[in-house]
């Protein structure tokens, strides 16, 4: 079996679609199945109080827990696989058209793949940013029981 090396990054890139699509899965999954605040159901609740954590502006206790949730939902290696998928998708369509010419010329159409890579990489960035948050959390105070 003659593989080319489109052919065999090809393979590779369906591996990486397969892989992290699994883990996309399994962490999606944990977020569904686990109850949810009601101040998450608010339409742009969570975009207002992360805005509020970056302008270190005060909160209330339910927003600051929701807040620590969100920021380490985002903070998860498994929430990176969701971008991560998307960026393996469009490897996958790039170099499968790559492999499909057989060396002839390629058009526009072979480069359709690269807007896939870049949307998950903005992604990818807007969530290590948020996750980047965490330092601007206050940090729990545990007071001793009597």
């Amino acid at each position: 079996m003659n593989l080319s090396l489109w052919a065999l990054l090809t393979v590779v890139s369906f591996a990486a679609v397969v892989g992290f699509a699994t883990l996309s899965s399994i962490f999606v999954g944990r977020l569904v199945r686990r109850p949810t605040p009601p101040m998450s159901e608010e339409v742009g609740g969570i975009p207002r109080i992360l805005r509020k954590l970056r302008k270190r502006e005060p909160m209330s206790d339910e927003e600051l827990a929701l807040a620590r949730r969100a920021v380490a939902d985002r903070g998860s290696p498994m929430a990176l696989c969701i971008p991560a998928v998307i960026f393996s998708i469009g490897c996958f369509y790039v170099f499968g058209s790559l492999e499909h010419l057989h060396g002839t010329m390629p058009s526009e159409r072979t480069f359709l793949g690269v807007i896939p890579m870049l949307t998950s990489t903005n992604l990818a960035i807007r969530m290590i940013r948020s996750a980047s948050l965490k330092r601007r959390l206050p940090k729990i105070s545990r007071t001793p029981a009597a």
